[in-house]
């Protein structure tokens, strides 16, 4: 059985070390869970937010099995999990992820130069609340704010630009998640509008943001082509792991 963690401090040394900010919002109780099958005495534990699910401490079967609904990207500690996750779920494709450093120094004038090359006919635009709906209503632009319990605390904690042409969303950056000191940035274009750097600006704008408020902007790569963005706006990147995505 699973039980949901209130006290979140009987697992963090489970999770020690591990650089990931998804993570940290879980067990800030900022936003996200905590999953155990032993609520007094955790030797295992799943972090749990939007469709990401952290696994730490002894490997555990009862925890892997009652995964939450839907599709989930499954993320192993160490090669026990991994074994336990292809164990009970062997049609689970296993995907190569890449870790971006965290505590980047950013070139704020770069940045700049950056949003300032905005093509005409395209406007940027903070999500507030006819954006947060806007941004709900594409099933490409709905991770912007998906992972949010509601509108309210996305305007509350959550932090994010669009990028708007003739009234509809052509591109977004996004907090996917928030954590006390930062946010874990989602970016993604419409098809018709990829490969004219609107990206690189919307990432470059929010970037800014969150350094004028005092926020760290985390960035971690599904691909190599996030890499390269992610590089492009000043990160490093830091190494490849393993996860699993499962339906």
């Amino acid at each position: 059985m699973l039980y949901e963690l209130t006290d979140t401090s009987k697992v963090t040394h489970l999770f020690e070390g591990w650089q990931e900010t998804l993570i940290y919002s879980c067990l800030q109780r900022v936003m996200g869970k905590i999953f155990v099958t032993d609520p007094d005495s955790p030797r295992s534990a799943m972090a749990y937010v939007g469709c990401f699910a952290f696994y730490a401490g002894e490997a555990d079967r009862e925890l892997v099995m009652n995964k939450p609904d839907g599709f989930v990207i499954m993320t192993p500690q160490n090669k026990e999990w991994e074994a336990c996750i292809e164990a009970c779920f062997p049609e689970a494709k296993k995907v190569t992820r890449y870790a971006i450093k965290k505590k980047t120094q950013f070139d704020r004038d770069y940045l700049r130069k950056m949003t300032a090359e905005l093509p005409g006919g395209y406007e940027l635009k903070e999500i507030d609340e006819k954006t947060y709906d806007m941004c709900l209503s594409d099933p490409l632009t709905r991770d912007f704010v998906s992972s949010f319990e509601s509108k309210e605390k996305y305007l509350e904690i959550g932090k994010g630009v669009v990028i708007i042409k003739s009234g509809l969303i052509a591109a977004g950056a996004s907090s996917y998640s928030r954590y006390k000191e930062g946010i874990e940035i989602e970016v993604d274009t419409i098809e018709e509008e990829r490969r004219k750097g609107l990206a690189t600006i919307a990432c470059a704008a929010l970037i800014l943001r969150c350094l004028d408020e005092g926020l760290y902007p985390s960035w971690d790569a599904q691909n190599m082509n996030s890499v390269r963005l992610a590089r492009k706006l000043g990160y490093e990147f830091d190494h490849e792991y393993t996860a699993y995505e499962v339906s």
